[in-house]
This record gives structure tokens, C-alpha cells and sequence, in this order.
């Protein structure tokens, strides 16, 4: 997982060879981390209730029409499935099983030879 990581020194870098005063530099890090911390807080806070509530209400939505309404056009289809199965290969033993039976026999007296030829 990717996870953001910032220190104050990434952010308000002094060179080593000028620094403000160590209180001042003290305060300030003190004071970037409990901004930057409540901040995330109270931005979360915002967002994470009503990209709950949005995820929540999807999800339910998403699992009331699997269930009332994919399921049972699934369960219809496979009950229905098996006479339309025999019908259709009824239908293709009456229409193409004789036609490719034809074609068959008539591509039987077909020989292929092959050979090299010298050069």
C-alpha cells in the first residue's frame, strides 16, 4: 500500500550551513506536524462520512438487484435451457448434419500428396 510520508524537514529544508534560531526551528516543526496532522483529521472527517454513506448505499443497491433480479433471470435460464437445447440439436441434425455428411463424402476422394522438388 501507498502511503504518503512528509516531514517537516522535506518541506521547509534549511541548508546546514544557515539555520534560523533552535526555538524557531523547533516551533516551526512542532507546528507543521499538529497542522498537518489535524488537518488530515478534519479533512477525513468530511470525506469519510459521505464516502461511506455513497459506498454503503451502492453496495445495497448492488446486492438488492443481484438478488432480485440476476438470480432469478440466472435460475429462469437454466430451467428454461434444456428444452431449447434439444430443439436446437434437433434442428442442426435435421439441416447441417446431412449437408456436412455430403461434404464429407464428397471431399473423400480428395488425396494431397506432397513432395520436394529438386532445384
Amino acid at each position: 500500500m501507498l502511503s504518503l510520508q512528509v516531514d517537516f524537514s522535506d518541506v521547509l529544508a534549511e541548508p546546514d550551513s544557515f539555520h534560523s534560531f533552535d526555538k524557531v526551528w523547533t516551533w516551526s516543526d512542532i507546528l507543521f506536524e499538529s497542522s498537518k496532522l489535524w488537518c488530515y483529521r478534519i479533512i477525513s472527517l468530511l470525506c469519510a462520512v459521505p464516502v461511506s454513506l455513497v459506498s454503503g448505499i451502492l453496495f445495497a443497491l448492488l446486492g438488492c438487484l443481484h438478488i432480485w433480479c440476476a438470480m432469478p433471470c440466472i435460475q429462469l435460464c437454466n430451467i428454461c435451457m434444456p428444452p431449447i437445447r434439444t430443439l436446437w440439436a434437433s434442428m442442426l441434425d435435421v439441416c447441417l448434419a446431412p449437408l456436412c455428411t455430403s461434404l464429407g463424402r464428397c471431399c473423400s476422394s480428395i488425396y494431397v500428396n506432397v513432395a520436394k522438388q529438386r532445384v
